[in-house]
């Protein structure tokens, strides 16, 4: 069997490759390891992990907002098995609506490990063993990432656990560590708080979301310790011991002063790694790079012609978005055509309540470049619209060039966050002002005047409602 292009892998990065390569007219087939498709994303990641934290916002809600709306209700508690139920019948949807665009597309897939032979044959090998050789002119890596493990807290997926387990609790615990801030830590451990559980955050660095813009994370902090979250910071995890019924924690402070902890789960939430086990990459000479990379060049290309890589697997944040932008920017390439990525423009979101999102420059790397900036900002609590949904934790931050008042970075953290960044992005890409943006007219009431306000305040503090 004879392919233009193959993707290995079916999350957001290969099966948006596969599909945009078949809309230009390439023979095209997709390898996937794991008897659905969607990947990491749609099985184990953003999908679920947004089921959950709908449901746990919906039930907080229920239980200490509802009565101020003038909703009463009696005998409130938490279903776990029908949440879980809930989620699994959006992630089977989902992934089912990813095997439509595959048959719609003409897009052949085949369930196995594909290991490459060498850089036109590649061996796909099932479940039961057996295997099939196909040839393939071009060949799209996008096999995503997979937990990172600590040495000394092995994952044994029963008290000691990641993300993957923790999306699939039957019952809320009483208690919960989590090593790590981050992104899937920040909205894991919210999932938990918001439903009553106990969870205590261990992180190495100084603060929540460390890779954002330092607004965010301390705004993020503020707003999670409500859920009676508690924070450690600048501390590090030595050892996690699985007790049966419980986990024991120990964790040293940069003072050396040792903190121990008790709870019925542990979560290692401390990033992800590229997955590269099993393609066969010897065969064909690429070699990963000190972070389990696949080094790329400037069209994602490998050193071996005509194989390519997108997604966690290669540089870059590990972002859903960014695989998808990179695998139709790969499958345009092959067909001859020139597309273009600005990495800068590629909005990072987490998914809390409020929500955290973001775009271009942090105000510590402008810093660090010696770039002159202006900043504006605008807290929610000063909008109509949040007082009357009860929504005012939060802020825009917007940063931009002290000369030109071009903006070079925008900074939410508030609600629908996730959806107000993409007026930032087109901004942002067109390279617009804060001055321009002022003058913009947006509809009231709407979150999205807190954007507004934030333009007109780094242009000489003009904000009106504040």
């Amino acid at each position: 069997m004879h392919y233009d292009v193959t993707v290995i892998g079916s999350g957001p990065g290969g099966y948006i490759a596969a599909i945009r390569a078949a809309q230009l007219g390439m023979k095209t087939a997709i390898i996937e390891k794991y008897p659905t498709l969607g990947g990491t994303c749609l099985n184990v990641g953003c999908i679920p992990s947004k089921a959950l934290l709908d449901s746990s916002e919906h039930y907080y809600n229920a239980l200490h907002t509802f009565a101020q709306h003038g909703i009463l209700l009696k005998d409130l508690r938490v279903d776990m098995p029908q949440m879980i139920a809930r989620k699994n019948k959006i992630v089977k949807e989902t992934c089912e609506g990813v095997a439509y665009l595959m048959k719609k597309n003409k897009i052949d897939v085949h369930h196995g490990v594909g290991s490459f032979v060498n850089a036109n044959t590649i061996k796909i090998t099932n479940s039961q063993g057996e295997s099939q050789t196909i040839n393939t002119q071009k060949t799209i890596i996008a096999t995503g990432s997979k937990p990172i493990n600590l040495p000394f807290a092995p994952i044994d997926k029963k008290r000691i656990i990641s993300s993957t387990e923790a999306l699939n609790l039957q019952a809320v615990p009483q208690t919960m560590v989590v090593i790590g801030a981050g992104v899937i830590a920040s909205e894991m451990g919210s999932v938990f708080a918001r439903l009553g559980c106990k969870v205590t955050m261990i992180e190495f660095l100084d603060s929540m979301i460390p890779t954002m813009d330092k607004t965010l994370g301390r705004e993020l902090q503020k707003a999670l310790k409500k859920l009676n979250m508690d924070f450690y910071f600048n501390h590090k995890v030595t050892a996690v011991t699985n007790h049966g019924e419980y986990v024991s924690i120990v964790a040293e402070s940069k003072e050396g002063k040792q903190v121990q902890f008790e709870a019925e789960y542990c979560l290692v939430a401390i990033g992800r790694r590229p997955y590269t086990e099993g393609l066969g990459l010897e065969n064909i000479g690429i070699e990963l790079d000190k972070g389990g990379r696949i080094p790329v060049d400037e069209h994602l290309q490998t050193k071996v012609k005509g194989i390519y890589a997108i997604g966690d697997v290669i540089r870059g944040a590990m972002l859903a978005h960014k695989a998808e932008e990179e695998g139709v920017f790969v499958a345009e390439t092959i067909a001859g055509q020139r597309p273009h990525i600005n990495y800068l423009l590629i909005p990072n979101v987490v998914y809390t309540w409020p929500e955290v999102a973001a775009v271009g420059y942090t105000e510590e790397e402008l810093k660090e470049k010696g770039k002159p900036y202006k900043v504006g900002s605008f807290p929610f609590k000063a909008l109509g619209r949040a007082r009357a949904s009860m929504d005012m934790d939060g802020l825009v931050k917007v940063l931009a060039d002290r000369e030109t008042d071009e903006i070079l970075g925008v900074h939410i953290i508030g609600p629908r966050a996730a959806d107000m960044i993409a007026e930032a992005v087109v901004a942002m890409e067109y390279r617009a002002s804060a001055e321009d943006i002022a003058r913009m007219s947006h509809a009231h009431p709407t979150y999205s005047e807190a954007f507004k306000e934030a333009c007109l305040a780094a242009t000489a503090n003009r904000a009106l409602n504040i």
